[in-house]
């Protein structure tokens, strides 16, 4: 049975019977569903009501490795209508690692059904000398399908030997049609390492928000030993029927993200973004540990500085990696340095823990809710697998 945490008032010591009685019902319950490998926080919050309570075990929909060989799956996204290649309900998927499983070399996004049927979606070789991107092509967790079938990947390329790239900025957001061919990249000095994204449909078009994790001083091609004091950027996307999306504008919204070279995924950052009912961009920095907080995500001008505002850090928390927003409106972090997924309340409580993947130190990354939100969809490093945990 798994250890369960449950946090109670430091008040007084003596209680009343019914008190008594209330705490043991408590007990009780979290007891029951510790045995499913479940934890909650049986007083902080609401935690009765957490999304990661009806969750069942989770089990594979599917590989996602294509015939090129393509390992170690990092972003993720659900296809929302049937155009092109792309098909309702199936999940898209971009790899990181190339056969030889060196870090930023992947090149493919796949396609996974909901019975488990792969496709390969495109194959991002290279890129056309007018579309192109500083250091080459890695594809990373910052995946998205914008209104319009329009698919968007991050790129942060790696080195020699799978070392960081020598250029500055590095990378870019890789712009595909529904058919999976390349029509566009984004490029200028705000993108500098994309590693994950989140979009939201605004009035014009779209906002994506981009976490970077090498904004390395100007001049220079090479990480400090203190690391990238790394940034958040909120890209305005102009779209328009029967032409491809246009990035308008970009904005730095958050500044000093600690970043560091790391050997098992190349770099650590700030990784996972997830845009709260709040207005709010909850952002999971690895490094520290932590859930920051940047608010106003959609309207501020200027850079909240990292380290002034967070939701909650520590506790449950190990390496977060993927961020998503439950239906429920609370947040789901992805550890990657346990396999388990920790919810928190937007008020900073940490509600619930699940072990999706026992003892799986660097098996989670990228993690999105599953159509109609009736489950949690997430890959599986470890296995270089689609999971599904579904309603019970």
């Amino acid at each position: 049975m798994s250890k369960v945490q449950m946090v109670m008032s430091q008040g007084a010591t003596r209680r009343s019977k019914g008190d008594r009685i209330a705490i043991a019902a408590i007990v009780l319950g979290m007891t029951v569903l510790a045995w499913s490998g479940l934890a909650i926080a049986g007083t902080q919050g609401n935690a009765k009501n957490a999304f990661l309570t009806s969750l069942g075990a989770p089990r594979i929909v599917g590989s996602t490795v294509p015939a090129n060989g393509d390992v170690n799956p990092y972003g993720i996204a659900v296809v929302p209508s049937t155009v092109g290649l792309l098909k309702q309900g199936d999940t898209l998927i971009s790899n990181f690692n190339d056969k030889a499983n060196v870090q930023g070399t992947g090149t493919t996004i796949v396609e996974v059904s909901p019975s488990g049927k792969l496709t390969t979606f495109a194959t991002i070789k290279s890129l056309p000398t007018t579309t192109p991107c500083p250091g080459g092509v890695g594809l990373t967790t910052a995946l998205s399908i914008l209104p319009g079938d329009w698919v968007v990947v991050g790129s942060l390329p790696s080195g020699a030997g799978g070392a960081l790239p020598l250029v500055n900025p590095a990378g870019c957001l890789i712009v595909l049609s529904p058919q999976g061919a390349v029509v566009e990249t984004w490029t200028n000095a705000n993108i500098n390492g994309p590693w994950d994204m989140a979009e939201v449909t605004t009035k014009s078009g779209v906002d994506l928000f981009v976490a970077n994790v090498l904004s390395r001083p100007k001049g220079t091609s090479v990480t400090p030993p203190s690391g990238d004091a790394s940034t958040i950027v909120r890209m305005n996307i102009s779209l328009s029927a029967g032409a491809a999306p246009r990035m308008i504008s970009s904005t730095v919204i958050g500044s000093g993200f600690l970043s560091k070279p790391n050997k098992a995924a190349l770099v650590q950052g700030a990784t996972g973004v997830a845009l709260g009912h709040n207005g709010t961009l909850y952002v999971a920095e690895t490094v520290q540990n932590r859930i920051a907080e940047i608010s106003n995500a959609l309207t501020r001008t200027t850079a909240e500085p990292d380290g002034s505002k967070t939701l909650t850090s520590g506790g449950w928390l190990n390496g977060p990696l993927g961020l998503t927003l439950a239906p429920n409106g609370d947040v789901i972090a992805m550890n990657g340095s346990n396999g388990n997924a920790v919810e928190i309340s937007p008020s900073g409580h940490q509600l619930a823990k699940v072990a999706l993947v026992p003892n799986g130190s660097g098996d989670l990354f990228g993690v999105t809710i599953a159509s109609g939100g009736h489950g949690l969809l997430f890959v599986n490093d470890g296995t270089n697998a689609l999971d599904l945990s579904q309603h019970r």
